[in-house]
């Protein structure tokens, strides 16, 4: 009997120790396993969100806000430019704009989907690769179901596994995404292509965010146009009541987009190992002084992080100054891909993560407008920089045509401005702006020439001006003689081009 307790005994001991080494192995496995990882980019998008505090979407873009519940938020996430391009290209390099010499919006190229010749491509600085490049290094596979819009030659073979048969020649700049398919489906060129089902992948998936998905509100959930209250800087005219709605109703859409990839992707079974980046490249495009302009609405993004990992805790809301560019550096860090010393951002979750005291954002020429303007967003302050304050705000732009410029114009002529809104827009820009963002969060009381913050002044305007020199910022100098003739090039036909009083750079062309 004895003998049988003790074999019994001996058994049990042998199991209970495979049992444990089998739950001593089990997570260095599951620590070993890479984590897919999605950006979720919503064009044009400004953080009109009840995560974010609104108060009009508030119990409106629920999915966007369990997303942030159940991750890490960021109250005070910046894009490097308030345009797509110089944003989209400092993003996919982690390096800022201004110092790859990819600052001047939609440069490097002629008409889309034509190659550009030599002469006119801008090239990376050597040893600069592009965030998808090192992910396909550490063994990821990439797509990206979306736009590129690099202002720099690249071959999309080298970034992205799939998404280069159609529509694409080696170095294509500005390849739009596959105008042969829907991209908004979520169902081109995603992980489903990948011929290994245990490869890790990362991937860049596009919502339009502010430009088209205010049509996709569900139903009972759209917004009037006399439902929001326009902001001080903008005349109380039908347009600009229509465009500052839009995009409350483009970020309640923006949701029903969100909701329908995270539904796909947890019906094929890949939510549970994917760590979602949901952000937007910049502010509204629907309204005047966001978009193209540093001021927050242009430069302000949301910036939620999900997913199953140890750095991930659940509920996390963080008021520290970040960068798109730190997107960069966490994304290879969180794939465990090289991370290079040239990066600018650094890895949000690392141990020896610093807050910044401040975050520097830039706006060169947009389309065929040329303009300079740099700005520095600190705790409490915006510091703006104009370098051509003689061209007022409304100089000539891509949106002259539409009724947000045309109504404006007309309200100026019928006297219906505020003395603000008169000077704002049509006036003689300040050389230097600054604004107290907790007292003042619209941005109108510029205290640059307030002595009472003569100090804080100071301090931002040699930060930028020491920035400027260590980053060698590329904007010192102006844009090169043959990618201007082709900006000229491609615009000098167009009506908007022709009828306006366009910049004096453009006369030595005609």
């Amino acid at each position: 009997m004895k003998n049988q307790i003790r074999s019994l005994s001996f058994i049990l001991l042998f199991v209970t120790i495979a049992n444990c080494q089998k739950a001593q192995t089990k997570p260095k496995e599951d620590q070993n396993k890479k984590p897919n990882i999605l950006w979720i980019i919503a064009e044009d998008l400004s953080p009109f969100m009840g995560c974010y505090g609104d108060s009009i979407n508030k119990n409106s873009t629920p999915v966007i806000d369990k997303l942030a519940k159940e991750g890490v938020l960021f109250k005070r996430a910046y894009a490097t430019a308030p345009v797509c391009s110089a944003s989209r290209s400092a993003l996919i390099t982690g390096v800022m704009q201004t110092t790859t010499g990819t600052h001047h919006h939609r440069s490097s190229r002629t008409t889309d989907g034509v190659i550009v010749p030599d002469s006119l491509r801008i090239k990376l600085p050597h040893g600069v690769k592009t965030i998808p490049e090192l992910m396909r290094d550490a063994g990821y596979f990439t797509f990206n179901s979306g736009k590129d819009d690099y202002n720099f030659h690249y071959d999309r073979t080298a970034m992205y596994s799939v998404g280069t048969e159609d529509n694409y020649k080696p170095g294509m700049n500005g390849w739009q995404g596959n105008k042969a398919k829907d991209y908004l489906s979520f169902t081109v060129d995603n992980w489903n292509a990948r011929k290994d089902k245990n490869q890790p992948w990362f991937g860049q998936m596009q919502i339009m965010g502010g430009k088209k998905d205010a049509k996709y509100v569900r139903a009972g959930e759209k917004l009037a146009i006399n439902d929001v209250a326009l902001p001080p800087y903008f005349p109380n005219i039908p347009s600009q009541r229509a465009a500052w709605t839009g995009h409350y109703n483009a970020n309640r859409g923006s949701d029903v987009r969100v909701e329908q990839l995270l539904k796909q992707l947890e019906a094929d079974g890949e939510l549970e190992n994917t760590i979602i980046f949901f952000f937007s490249d910049h502010g509204s495009p629907t309204s005047l002084r966001h978009k193209q302009f540093c001021y927050e609405g242009g430069m302000l993004v949301p910036l939620i992080i999900n997913g199953n990992h140890p750095n991930l805790k659940s509920g996390t809301v963080r008021n520290d100054l970040v960068s798109l560019l730190d997107v960069s550096a966490t994304t290879l860090a969180l794939g465990k891909a090289e991370t290079p010393k040239y990066l600018d951002g650094q890895n949000l979750f690392e141990k020896k993560y610093r807050e910044e005291e401040y975050i520097v954002g830039a706006r060169d020429r947009c389309d065929f407008t040329i303009d300079k303007i740099r700005t520095v967003a600190s705790k409490k302050y915006r510091y703006i920089k104009n370098y051509f304050p003689e061209r007022p705000m409304l100089q000539a732009g891509y949106r002259d045509n539409r009724p947000i410029v045309k109504d404006l114009k007309k309200a100026r002529k019928d006297g219906k401005l505020t003395a603000y809104q008169e000077a704002h827009w049509f006036g003689v820009r300040p050389v230097e702006e600054l604004y107290d963002l907790d007292k003042d969060p619209h941005q109108i009381n510029n205290l640059a020439k307030d002595l009472n913050y003569a100090k804080e002044l100071e301090k931002h305007r040699q930060y930028l001006e020491q920035w400027i020199k260590e980053t060698n910022d590329q904007g010192q100098q102006p844009e090169q003689f043959v990618q201007l003739r082709e900006t000229y090039n491609l615009w000098k036909e167009r009506p908007r081009f022709k009828n306006a009083k366009v910049n004096p750079e453009y006369d030595q062309f005609k």
